[in-house]
């Protein structure tokens, strides 16, 4: 990943994840890539990183 590693980014996205509460994962995903120029080909594995994050988030809800 660009010029980050991959544990910071993932991090990162955790708690931007638990901030934003997103409503599409995808999309939250593809902005974010964008926005700190994530080099390509790592979008599906943020987007289950994120999906997973929001999943948790969820059951300590209920």
């Amino acid at each position: 990943m660009a010029k980050r590693s991959h544990n910071e980014v993932k991090e990162s996205l955790r708690e931007l994840t638990r901030i934003f509460q997103p409503k599409d994962p995808r999309k939250f995903v593809r902005e974010y890539v964008r926005k700190y120029r994530i080099t390509g080909g790592y979008e599906e594995e943020l987007t289950s990183l994120v999906e997973h994050e929001m999943g948790k988030m969820r059951s300590s809800v209920g």
